[in-house]
C-alpha cells in the first residue's frame, strides 16, 4: 500500500500544476477541476498511486469534501437577494423549473435505468443540481449518493458537464446579442438605475482563488467547519430520514445570513482546495481502460444533458420573449443556473452590462443555495 503521506504529495502537487496549467493558452477553458481529475487519473492508471480505497480517500470523502462545501456555501447570503432584482429572480427561478423539467424529460427520453445503470436518479439529481446552481450542487448530490466512488460514472459526467457548460457560455454570448437586433427590447428603468458608478465597482473578492487570511481567520473556519460536520453527523444519526449532506447544507446557510461569518477571509480559498483535493480522488478511482471501453456512456450522459440545457432554453427565451424581458437579462439568468454565479458575471461583463453584474452574482449565489435541495428532491422522486 502507498504510503499516505506520498498520497497526499501527489495530489497536492496535481493541484498546483494543473493551477499552472490553467494559465497557459491551451488550457485556459479546461479549467483547474477537470485538469485535476485527467492528470490523477492517469498517475492511477500508471499505478503511482492507488486505484482502490485508501484510507486518505475515505478521509477526503468523509471530512475534506463536506468541509470545502460547507466553506463554499459561507458567502450565501441571501439577504443580498433583494438587490438583484424581480426580472432577474424571476426568470432565474423559471430557469431552474425548466432545467428540472429537462432533468425528468431526459432521463425518460434516454431510458436512464438501462442506458446509464442503477446510478441513475443520483445522475438526475447531479444534473438538476448543477444546472441549477453550479458545481457545488453537482459535487454535494454525488457525494450523497456516493457517485464519487463510481469514478468512471463520475468522470463521464464529470466531461459531458464541462463540455455543456463551455458550449452554452458561447451560446449565451451569442444569442442576446442575435435576439437584441432581430427583436430588440429596450433595458428598464429600474435597470438602469441599478448601473455601478463605475465599471470596477464590483464584488471580484468573494469570487476570487486569492485572499489574504491571518491565523485566527484560519481557525475560525477550521473550528466552524468541524464542528457543523460533527453536528450534522450527530444529526443524522439520530434523525436518519434528513441526508447529512442536507443538514450540512442548511448549517452552512444559515452561519451565512450573519455578516460576520459570511465576511470571513479564506473561505473560498479554503474550499476551492478541499473541491481540487476532492476530485482528484475521483481522478483516482477512474479506470482509463474500462472508461474507453464503456465509452458510449459519455455520448449518453451528453445527450441527457444538451436535451434538458435546449429545454431548460425554451423555458427561459420563451417565456421571457412573452413577457418582453431584456435579452441580456435573460441570458445571464440562464447562464446563473447553467454555470453558477462565476460565468455569469463573467457574461455580464461580455455583454458590456455593468448594471447586470451584482445581480448575476446574487442569483448564482441563490442556485449555490437550493440546488442541492432540488438535486436530492429530484434523485428521491426517480429513485
Amino acid at each position: 500500500m502507498a504510503d499516505s503521506i506520498f498520497i497526499l504529495f501527489v495530489l497536492s502537487l496535481n493541484v498546483i500544476i494543473c493551477e499552472w496549467l490553467i494559465k497557459k493558452p491551451g488550457f485556459r477553458h479546461i479549467g483547474t477541476a477537470l485538469l485535476v481529475i485527467i492528470l490523477t487519473a492517469i498517475e492511477s492508471n500508471l499505478k503511482i498511486i492507488p486505484t482502490t480505497e485508501t484510507p486518505v480517500y475515505e478521509g477526503i470523502f468523509s471530512y475534506v469534501a463536506p468541509f470545502a462545501l460547507f466553506l463554499l456555501l459561507l458567502s450565501v447570503n441571501l439577504k443580498d437577494l433583494r438587490q438583484a432584482g424581480l426580472p432577474m429572480l424571476t426568470m432565474f427561478l423559471i430557469g431552474s423549473v425548466g432545467t428540472i423539467t429537462g432533468v425528468l424529460v431526459s432521463v425518460w427520453a434516454f431510458s436512464a435505468p438501462q442506458t446509464v445503470g442503477k446510478l441513475f436518479y443520483a445522475l438526475a439529481g447531479m444534473f438538476t443540481g448543477t444546472y441549477i446552481g453550479g458545481g457545488i450542487n453537482f459535487n454535494a448530490v454525488a457525494l450523497h449518493y456516493n457517485v464519487s466512488k463510481a469514478g468512471n460514472l463520475f468522470v463521464a459526467a464529470t466531461a459531458a458537464d464541462n463540455i455543456m457548460t463551455a458550449l452554452w457560455m458561447v451560446a449565451t454570448l451569442l444569442i442576446p446579442r442575435f435576439l437584441q437586433q432581430r427583436f430588440p427590447h429596450q433595458k428598464t428603468a429600474s435597470q438602469i438605475a441599478t448601473q455601478p458608478t463605475t465599471a470596477n465597482d464590483m464584488i471580484d473578492d468573494p469570487f476570487s482563488d486569492t485572499e489574504t487570511m491571518t491565523p485566527n481567520d484560519l481557525a475560525l473556519l477550521l473550528a466552524l467547519g468541524f464542528g457543523a460536520i460533527s453536528l450534522s453527523k450527530l444529526l443524522a444519526f439520530f434523525i436518519p430520514e434528513a441526508p447529512f449532506v442536507l443538514i450540512l447544507t442548511t448549517l452552512a446557510l444559515l452561519l451565512a445570513q450573519f455578516r460576520i461569518i459570511n465576511n470571513l477571509r479564506g473561505s473560498r480559498l479554503l474550499g476551492m482546495f478541499g473541491v481540487y483535493i476532492f476530485l482528484a480522488v475521483i481522478g483516482a478511482y477512474c479506470d482509463v481502460a474500462a472508461l474507453i471501453d464503456d465509452g458510449q456512456l459519455a455520448f449518453v450522459l451528453f445527450g441527457m444533458i444538451l436535451l434538458l440545457v435546449l429545454i431548460h432554453a425554451v423555458f427561459v427565451f420563451g417565456l421571457g420573449a412573452l413577457f418582453r424581458q431584456d435579452w441580456a437579462v435573460l441570458g445571464i439568468a440562464s447562464q446563473a443556473n447553467i454555470g453558477g454565479a462565476t460565468s455569469a458575471l463573467a457574461l455580464a461583463r461580455s455583454l458590456n452590462r455593468s448594471d447586470l453584474q451584482l445581480p448575476a452574482v446574487l442569483v448564482g449565489t441563490l442556485g449555490n443555495a437550493i440546488g442541492t435541495y432540488l438535486g436530492i428532491f429530484v434523485a428521491e422522486m426517480l429513485r
